[in-house]
């Protein structure tokens, strides 16, 4: 046996290599990786207008960007409680993200924020976002602002399929002028079974995204577009690691489009908000909560081909990184600092502030570490 490979055996603490569990045969396959990817998490409240406000839904904050010496966010932003698919579709409130509008807010320290009021607001009825607008992502690429977020047409029904809208300015201030129609769309081969407004029953399940696209965030990269999103699948299964969830890419000359989907979609097997970064060449993913692969940080050189880096245990959730963060040169950088949100409750929630560190060792209370 090589060198190499005692030391390898000696890392593991495998000591018989002729008996071998199943266990033992995966580690000895792993890649040789690092602990530059891995880390835990803090999260904390923040001051100002995101401290919690009763009857007030904030959630889903984008990426802070800096100008003018601020950090600017954008976030989802409704009011009242939830009645769910039960009561009256048409006029009441079905999820905390339902009768949203996409507001934003400044902050000189990222800790004390100030809300400055709408940013895009929902369409007039019969237009494709006259439901709902939320879940925003913000890009800044050659002094120009592009949001992208998801719509919602009423009748906010079950069966609904959401689609992705994008607004662009001159200014983070706005005005921001709203594409007349979606940028993305579900896929349109999945057929529903029978007229029962049920999200299940299907005669063809379609596409990983044949029922939502949701989540979106665009990136620069590689000289073209990237839009990365979460599809939701007609005839949503549960499986051995939660909800059938997936990310997909579709991919643009132009920030304003048209987008095209990626023939190698689904492009993870897992996750959830979609919380995307460039790193070394490549993007870096933090896949969340739903799925085999969910708690887990991949990357992939092409944008497209995800590798698992490193397991994240207790990551928060719809995570707004600081796009001021230097992301090239520590994997791990990107997640230093940045904005969450969570769950008063089932009607109400609100937007708090994280941190994120490497951990390269564990030391017991009174442990001198090395």
């Amino acid at each position: 046996m090589t060198s190499e490979k005692n030391d390898r055996y000696d890392y593991l603490g495998i000591t018989d290599p002729d008996k071998l569990s199943a266990a033992s045969k995966r580690a000895l396959a792993w890649r040789d990786l690092g602990n530059e990817w891995f880390g835990e998490f803090e999260v904390f409240d923040l001051q100002g207008d995101f401290a919690y406000e009763a009857g007030v839904v904030r959630r889903d904050p984008s990426a802070l960007i800096k100008h003018d010496g601020k950090y600017f966010v954008w976030y989802s932003r409704s009011t009242g409680a939830t009645d769910g698919f039960a009561g009256d579709i048409e006029n009441e409130k079905v999820f905390p993200w339902d009768r949203c509008d996409i507001w934003y807010a400044t902050s000189a320290d990222g800790l004390t924020w100030k809300e400055e009021g709408p940013a895009v607001t929902r369409g007039e009825k019969g237009a494709y976002d006259d439901r709902s607008v939320f879940t925003a992502e913000i890009l800044a690429y050659a002094g120009k602002y592009y949001l992208t977020y998801q719509t919602v047409k009423s009748p906010y029904t079950v069966r609904v399929k959401n689609e992705v809208g994008i607004a662009w300015a001159d200014s983070p201030y706005g005005p921001w002028h709203k594409s007349a129609a979606p940028i993305l769309s579900p896929a349109d081969n999945g057929i529903w079974a029978g007229e029962e407004d049920n999200r299940f029953k299907t005669e063809r399940k379609g596409d990983f995204d044949s029922h939502k696209v949701h989540d979106p965030c665009l990136l620069y990269f590689n000289d073209k577009f990237y839009l990365y999103y979460k599809g939701e699948q007609m005839g949503e299964a549960i499986t051995w690691g939660g909800r059938q969830i997936r990310h997909g890419v579709a991919i643009a000359d132009n920030p304003l489009g048209p987008y095209v989907k990626s023939p190698y979609n689904p492009i993870s097997n897992s996750g959830h908000e979609i919380c995307v970064w460039l790193h070394n060449g490549g993007v870096a993913s933090l896949i969340t909560t739903d799925g085999p692969e969910k708690n887990t940080i991949q990357w992939a050189p092409d944008g497209i081909n995800f590798d698992i880096m490193s397991s994240i245990k207790g990551a928060p959730h719809a995570i707004g990184l600081n796009r001021d963060l230097d992301t090239e040169t520590e994997p791990f950088g990107a997640l230093k600092w940045g904005l969450t949100h969570e769950y008063k409750n089932d009607d109400y929630q609100y937007i708090r502030g994280f941190r994120g560190r490497r951990v390269t060792t564990h030391v017991a209370k009174g442990e001198a570490s090395e």
